[in-house]
């Protein structure tokens, strides 16, 4: 049995041996993943998904355009060729699309009502000798690691999904979609080399409980044939159910936030001398963001719970009741008058017994307040519930995380998650979950991180969805903590790192005293796009991006480098014909990310789109660009 994609180049093929169920994804005639093992085990069920017949096969195609209400691209193709398997134990559904093959499995019910999944069996049978990037699984951060880049035979951990591999010269991505009520999918290699399907597993060893029948989420793989192509993905959103409700209301946004004044130790986040939330201080940053033009504040610090180690008291944090020195309500008030949208932030540390027994009454609290943004944060390495330890991504971490998306949607309330499950493009369906953490943002600045990070998460992380990597932070000498980038990188992450809330991170001092020359373009960066186009970027190399905005005729560009400096000719025929005006935020020729970060140029020069733009980019730096049309001719 085989299913080719719309275009023929892609094929999947699905057969029995010896009572199991395999498939194997073919492309251009080359073998990408030989024949793997798909299937289940069992507790209590001997041979669960053995001894396979096949009843029926049924093959139909499916071409569509999605509208995505927000995010990197207003329209997304889901076209694809899909064969269905019908047999004894389960039916697994292939679809094949240009450039991704997904399959999922629907576990029938048969005699059995409920099932405990003790192992998914599904393999990625792919050449050891091809080229992985990766972050490790179980780990106390969760996904917040550096990338390491290694070949397939060499990985001998369970590795995070996107899991990005390069055979030959294909480029492929591991990802899964539609996650719900059942564990994530991690990825390790069998004792025989063949990469396998680990679900991420509950306290008492199981890997879900689930009800019968009940369909996974999709196993996914992205194929490309360059790395930059590989970018261009939109497959996941596809795999996705449209929306079931109206979310007209949620909007993307841009905001300050009482934040980096606390990790450069200005201000705390428990209440003292030097408390960061209090209502003082809330009203000077929207005042601060009115005069940015920044839409909204985040404010942390500002409930019952941070005094003394929150890390361990998350049990008694209150997510209603304000520090003595912050009223929320007037806080709020004062921002509405303004104009200003108010993000309260909700650190559960991952005491999910305590934040599950607030949540509703809280969601209602903040909408009758007029709060329309949450940030959670889950920073305990393990969530606690009815005194178990349990993995984030376990199926009742995913089960958790659903539910203050959907209770949030019913309130008008969209979420911007720390410490999340990872993105598996729910967002089609529930648009009101803007943005998430995931990974190694600049928190981790100040040595952590190498220039070459922001260089691969396009690359795997970026594969699943936006990052709140919070960008923008100018103030490059700080000497308690500050990134270590070149000051027009920091402009390049607002269009390199796509995220539905971004938070311009640094205080409104630094914009408003030490750099005022960069407050118009941090205004004007949109967080909603019409269409991106990847121009061109390698992995942990460089990457150059161009998105146009949603609300107007403007593009920006935007592209970050490695330790390396390099020289780029940028081609603009994705703009239509006419006359542009650059506004062109750059490195300076003698700027570097260690040794002279803030050396940068403004410049603004007219172009057309046959016209080649060339753009220096410094070692650990970057570039943005707004392309203005200024005529048609």
């Amino acid at each position: 049995m085989e299913v080719f994609s719309p275009d023929g180049q892609i094929r999947c093929e699905v057969t029995v041996k010896k009572g199991e169920l395999y498939y194997a994804v073919n492309n251009g005639g080359k073998t990408l993943v030989d024949f793997s093992k798909l299937g289940f085990e069992v507790f209590g069920v001997k041979n669960y998904t053995k001894k396979i017949c096949i009843n029926n096969i049924q093959i139909k195609s499916h071409t569509e355009t999605i509208e995505m209400p927000w995010g990197e691209d207003k329209f997304i193709d889901n076209n694809y060729n899909e064969l269905i398997v019908y047999t004894n134990k389960m039916n697994v559904y292939f679809r094949v699309f240009n450039d991704a093959v997904a399959f999922r499995y629907e576990i029938l019910k048969l005699d059995i009502t409920n099932i405990s999944i003790a192992d998914e069996l599904t393999e990625f049978n792919i050449s050891g000798a091809a080229s992985t990037w990766s972050i490790p699984a179980y780990q106390k951060d969760r996904y917040e690691y550096n990338y390491e880049k290694s070949t397939i035979s060499e990985l001998d951990h369970p590795i995070h999904t996107p899991l990005t591999i390069k055979v030959d010269n294909t480029y492929l991505s591991i990802h899964e979609a539609a996650l719900y009520n059942y564990g994530a999918m991690n990825i390790i290699k069998t004792p025989n080399g063949i990469l396998k399907s680990d679900i991420t597993p509950l306290s008492d060893t199981s890997k879900a409980h689930l009800t019968l029948p009940f369909k996974t989420p999709w196993r996914l793989i992205m194929i490309a044939d360059s790395a930059i192509n590989l970018t261009k993905n939109r497959t996941m959103y596809a795999l996705n159910d449209p929306p079931s409700q109206d979310f007209s209301w949620v909007k993307t946004l841009k905001f300050l936030g009482i934040w980096w004044a606390m990790y450069v130790g200005e201000w705390t986040w428990a209440p003292g001398d030097r408390h960061g939330a209090t209502t003082a201080h809330a009203k000077e940053y929207i005042d601060a963001a009115v005069r940015l033009g920044i839409r909204g504040l985040l404010v942390e610090g500002w409930n019952d719970g941070w005094e003394g180690n929150w890390l361990e008291n998350g049990d008694q944090t209150n997510f209603i009741n304000s520090e003595p020195d912050f009223n929320l309500k007037e806080v709020v008030n004062y921002a509405i008058f303004h104009d200003v949208e108010f993000v309260v932030h909700n650190e559960t540390v991952g005491f999910i017994n305590n934040y599950e027994s607030q949540i509703e009454k809280a969601y209602r609290y903040y909408n009758r307040l007029g709060i329309h943004y949450i940030k959670t944060g889950y920073a305990g390495s393990k969530m606690m519930i009815n005194g178990r330890e349990e993995y984030h991504h376990s199926q009742l971490g995913v089960n958790h995380y659903q539910k203050t998306v959907e209770l949030a949607a019913k309130y008008h309330i969209a979420l911007d998650i720390h410490e999340p499950i990872k993105s598996t493009g729910i967002e089609r369906t529930f648009p009101n979950l803007l943005t998430r953490e995931g990974a190694r943002g600049q928190e981790y600045e100040n040595g952590s991180l190498k220039p070459s990070h922001a260089c691969i998460l396009p690359f795997t992380r970026l594969l699943a969805g936006g990052m709140d990597y919070t960008p923008g932070i100018l103030d490059l000498d700080n000497p308690i903590k500050h990134p270590i980038t070149t000051i027009s990188r920091q402009l390049a992450y607002f269009v390199t790192i796509y995220s539905g809330m971004v938070m311009v991170s640094d205080r409104p001092t630094v914009y408003q005293r030490r750099f005022p020359e960069f407050n118009e373009f941090l205004k004007s960066v949109p967080t909603n796009f019409e269409k991106t186009v990847p121009l061109m970027g390698e992995i942990g190399e460089y990457y150059i991006v161009a998105r146009k905005d949603r609300e107007s005729n403007d593009w920006y560009i935007g592209g970050v480098t490695n330790e390396k400096s390099r020289n780029i000719k940028i081609t603009c025929d994705f703009l239509e014909d006419g006359l542009y005006s650059a506004e062109i935020y750059c490195d300076s020729h003698d700027a570097h990310y260690e040794h002279n970060p803030f050396a940068h140029e403004i410049k603004k020069i007219h172009l057309k789109n046959t016209d080649p733009l060339e753009l220096y980019l410094a070692p650990g730096g970057g570039f943005a660009i707004k392309v203005t049309k200024i005529s048609k001719n």
